[in-house]
């Protein structure tokens, strides 16, 4: 493992713990470069009071739940605002769906057990999990992290749902330098890889090309020389949607592991 990244060059899009998957890249001989294609996560206090104050007086039959920060981040609003107790109550009344074992976790250890959950991790998977059911005309609420999830919001309002969506942390873009640097190495292909971390990154880095009239041109490096890197399963989504198909993805959804799986795949496709 120590050489399996020499001579590689990754850009690591992630700002999130960036120079500990810098070091691993170079202790496996290969060259990392911090290109940040997401600015900062922010917790919008006031509007969440609000849309918990929304949650809480107007209890919704589906409460479908993405992340387990963003559920802490719910309790911990609702307490400040004396609403915990009741916010717990709304949530337990309702139909629980969530995705992911991080938000399972965060609501076992409130004594809450999903009517519903993913079979993968993935929003897709989540999806499949919630087509059984009828939602014709159910109030829903969908906890999102900090991005819209169009793919899930289109298939429950199709599904005759009444969605209301509560977004607790908000994305901040990066500098325009910083995504206009990177989208110069893909294209030209300065870059052999690039790992992505959260799909907000992918949003900004494609909105970005596309405002350049660089999109084209940005899929197809990705279709030939630069190798696309997820996290996990809801990133690698965020990738398919934006049209890249070529992607690495480790088993466990870790970053470390994510670095490790991108040198196994390289090693064997040399």
């Amino acid at each position: 493992m120590a050489d399996q990244l020499k001579g590689v060059t990754v850009a690591l899009a992630g700002p999130r713990k960036s120079e500990e998957l810098a070091k691993l890249v170079s202790n496996m001989g290969g060259t990392a470069l911090l290109r940040p294609a997401q600015g900062t996560v922010f917790l919008d206090g006031e509007e969440l009071r609000q849309e918990l104050e929304e949650w809480t007086r107007n209890s919704p039959d589906w409460s479908i739940l993405t992340t387990g920060m963003g559920l802490d981040a719910l309790f911990q609003t609702a307490a400040g605002m004396g609403l915990e107790e009741r916010f717990q109550e709304v949530l337990a009344g309702s139909m629980i769906a969530a995705r992911g074992y991080k938000t399972v976790n965060a609501l076992k250890k409130r004594g809450l057990v999903p009517h519903v959950r993913d079979d993968d991790g993935s929003t897709t998977g989540l999806i499949r999990g919630l087509a059984p059911f009828d939602l014709q005309g159910k109030a829903v609420v969908l906890q999102l992290h900090g991005d819209p999830a169009p793919r899930l919001n289109a298939w429950l309002k199709e599904a005759g749902a009444e969605v209301r969506q509560v977004l607790p942390y908000r994305h901040m873009p990066p500098e325009q330098e910083d995504l206009e640097r990177l989208l110069m190495e893909i294209t030209e292909e300065k870059v052999d890889a690039v790992t992505f971390t959260s799909a907000p990154q992918i949003r900004f880095l494609t909105e970005y090309a596309g405002s350049r009239g660089m999109l084209q041109a940005m899929l197809e490096a990705f279709e030939t020389g630069v190798l696309a890197v997820a996290v996990g399963r809801i990133t690698a989504d965020a990738l398919k949607e934006a049209g890249i198909r070529r992607i690495v993805m480790p088993e466990q959804e870790r970053m470390g592991s994510m670095i490790v799986e991108l040198g196994r795949y390289l090693a064997a496709h040399r």
